[in-house]
């Protein structure tokens, strides 16, 4: 006896709002770590123990780049259906975080690397679930929700 397969509804706007989550808790980790870097990045390099940069200069503009780069991750957290290209760009910035840390960097930056992974992968499931096509077939996008509601 076979079964029928049943078709499942999915729910975009569920999927949106924890893909939104997932994106704010990013942009907020990256400023966690680019902020006091960028203001104290002498300590910042011992206090996680790695190497002094000469001229510290490049530890601080990397922060730079850090907190200019979660910026312009807000509009996919704001509304991922509306600035499709901008969230997979956010998704595939985190990749090629993990490569170039853990790919190209010696062991005591591959830290760097996993942190990116941490926020790589659920933001990569999520976007891909959203923009399937049997997410799409049948259901249309709805207007911005907040991503803090349950």
């Amino acid at each position: 006896m076979t079964q029928e397969p049943v078709a499942v509804a999915i729910d975009v706007s569920h999927l949106t709002r924890w893909f939104s989550r997932v994106m704010w808790l990013g942009i907020l980790a990256n400023l966690g770590m680019a902020l006091p870097t960028l203001l104290m990045p002498a300590r910042m390099l011992a206090w996680s123990r790695l190497p002094i940069t000469v001229p510290i200069v490049w530890t601080q503009f990397s922060a730079l780049l850090l907190v200019l780069l979660s910026a312009f991750y807000i509009p996919a957290a704001v509304d991922p259906q509306r600035h499709r290209a901008v969230a997979w760009l956010a998704v595939l910035a985190h990749l090629a975080g993990v490569a170039f840390f853990v790919g190209l960097q010696p062991r005591e930056y591959h830290l760097f690397g996993y942190f990116d992974l941490t926020f790589f992968v659920p933001e990569a499931a999520l976007l891909a679930s959203i923009a399937s096509p049997s997410a799409a077939r049948g259901l249309k996008p709805t207007p911005y929700e907040s991503p803090w509601r349950l």
